[in-house]
């Protein structure tokens, strides 16, 4: 069973998403709130799997209440919810640890899905609208952050997948980029995420831009 809490100021938007999500067998909604503080208590009070979170919300935005969640141990994963797909809330949740993001306007079908993916450990955000906030965000920014230490004890080969999860290549296009097997890219993935401590291939691109290791625009080919 796939627990969750659902967290919007909007109380029309916040019943919707219950009621789809609430039909579903393998999914129970265990909390609701209507700003991002009830959302962190919420989520400390019932341990829920899953967090939805509208990017904009009163006393404490979604971002912000995310970073919490997420600094607390057995956290669950964090689903933000947004009207808009280039919205710098979003890129700030990305960077603490969100698993991704959907537009309101998510069919009902795409929801469930949509959950189900991010409950499993994966990240649900596509690697292209990852790098088309990334690169709006990053050009206004400041200068990018230090590399870590970590990406010292990459392989090449493991240096070169990352670069194409950022380029927002999926893993079998990666593959064909590199005439591998599918599986092998999946591995060289998660031993790059864990020697970059990364949850997530979305949090590989946010660090691959932050870090300059690809620039706003390029291809690696």
């Amino acid at each position: 069973m796939i627990r969750l809490v659902i967290a919007d100021d909007q109380a029309l938007v916040r019943d919707g998403f219950c009621s789809i999500l609430g039909r579903e067998p393998d999914m129970e909604v265990v909390a609701e709130a209507a700003d991002g503080a009830q959302a962190v208590a919420a989520v400390t009070r019932t341990r829920p799997d899953v967090a939805l979170l509208d990017v904009r919300m009163p006393v404490m935005d979604g971002p912000q209440a995310g970073r919490r969640i997420l600094a607390a141990p057995s956290a669950p994963r964090v689903l933000m919810l947004t009207t808009f797909d280039a919205d710098e809330y979003v890129y700030e949740a990305l960077r603490g640890g969100a698993s991704g993001f959907l537009l309101k306007d998510i069919r009902s079908g795409q929801l469930v899905e949509a959950v189900r993916t991010v409950a499993a450990g994966q990240s649900l955000l596509s690697p292209s609208i990852t790098r088309k906030l990334i690169e709006r965000f990053i050009l206004a920014g400041p200068a990018g952050q230090e590399p870590p230490r970590e990406l010292g004890d990459l392989t090449p080969r493991e240096r070169e997948v990352l670069l194409l999860i950022a380029e927002g290549l999926s893993n079998a296009e990666i593959a064909a980029r590199l005439y591998l097997s599918e599986a092998t890219v999946k591995t060289h993935v998660n031993r790059l995420l864990a020697k970059l401590r990364l949850r997530d291939r979305v949090q590989a691109v946010v660090l691959a831009y932050e870090t300059g290791l690809i620039k706003p625009g390029s291809r690696t080919r």
